[in-house]
């Protein structure tokens, strides 16, 4: 793995890359915006139903998401990758590759990392960037008043779990959802540069991340259903599965859309759609009512 990232592309910020006890990576403004995460097989993906470039494009998305999350640019990844001796270097070969891939459409690099023996294939990723000089956009800055908006989709990685997990490989389009997740990067550094006051990436369920928002802004955010209506395709495949698609949209993971607030209307960015309002109070509501089910819980 160290040889394949070795040949792999940099970031213009990478002054020393794979190869020796450390990497340097340049930060310009003097701030370095730092996330990390763990996927691990079988639980975060399963080899049976994603490639390995899947993997790897789905590891770095998570990451490079938290970073524009901030409003920050991302720069730079490190991995770590522990994994079974029987495992194929072709496999490896197509993880680095994902990797390579997913940083390109942001600038950044993979620019260093570890190797380890291991039952299973466990990831560790660590994200870093550069806020260019703007300030950080943190989950504490929602306040009553504030337009809630999103950018990116909701519902449809959940949508293609759910179809994996039935048995089937189609829509194809919903699958790759899940497989391969499309945070809208650029408009996250785009937010804070018109303002967003609060902001953070949809990966565990729009109201369970609403919630973290809500709970460190102290305050209540209430969302409008009609403005979150699934889509056709969402509601074509939750038919056939015998699903509430709304269930998707507010619950569901993996998505790694943006959801921030607004000082008003006005200032909402074009691409992104208003859903709600924040206000005085605590949680979060849909059309006034509480949904059951919040979203993802890790120790659940």
């Amino acid at each position: 793995m160290t040889r394949a990232l070795q040949s792999g592309a940099r970031s213009g910020s990478t002054i020393i890359g794979p190869g020796d006890d450390a990497a340097v990576v340049a930060m310009p403004d003097g701030r370095v915006v730092a996330s990390t995460d763990l996927l691990i097989e079988n639980r975060h993906f399963r080899r049976d139903w994603s490639t390995a470039n899947d993997v790897g494009r789905k590891a770095a998305a998570r990451n490079l998401a938290d970073i524009v999350a901030m409003g920050a640019s991302p720069t730079s990844l490190l991995v770590g990758l522990a994994a079974p001796g029987t495992l194929e270097l072709t496999w490896v070969d197509g993880l680095v590759a994902g990797f390579a891939e997913e940083c390109g459409q942001v600038g950044a690099a993979v620019v260093g990392g570890d190797v380890s023996a291991a039952e299973s294939i466990i990831l560790s990723v660590t994200a870093l960037g550069d806020l260019q000089g703007r300030e950080p956009v943190l989950l504490s800055g929602a306040r009553a008043g504030h337009v809630v908006a999103v950018c990116g989709r909701l519902g449809w990685a959940a949508a293609g779990f759910a179809v994996l997990s039935r048995g089937f490989r189609s829509p194809v389009q919903v699958v790759n959802a899940h497989r391969r997740p499309e945070p809208p990067y650029a408009q996250g550094p785009k937010a804070a540069e018109l303002g967003a006051t609060s902001m953070t990436d949809v990966s565990d369920g729009l109201i369970a991340d609403l919630g973290h928002i809500a709970t460190a802004s102290g305050v209540r955010i209430d969302l409008r259903g009609e403005a979150l209506a699934p889509t056709a395709k969402l509601r074509d495949v939750a038919s056939a599965l015998n699903v509430d698609p709304m269930t998707w949209v507010l619950t569901g993971g993996d998505d790694y859309s943006l959801v921030a607030t607004f000082s008003n209307f006005a200032s909402v960015p074009s691409g992104w759609t208003a859903i709600g309002l924040v206000r005085e109070g605590e949680g979060v509501r849909v059309d006034g009512l509480r949904w059951s089910d919040g979203g993802h819980e890790h120790f659940k």
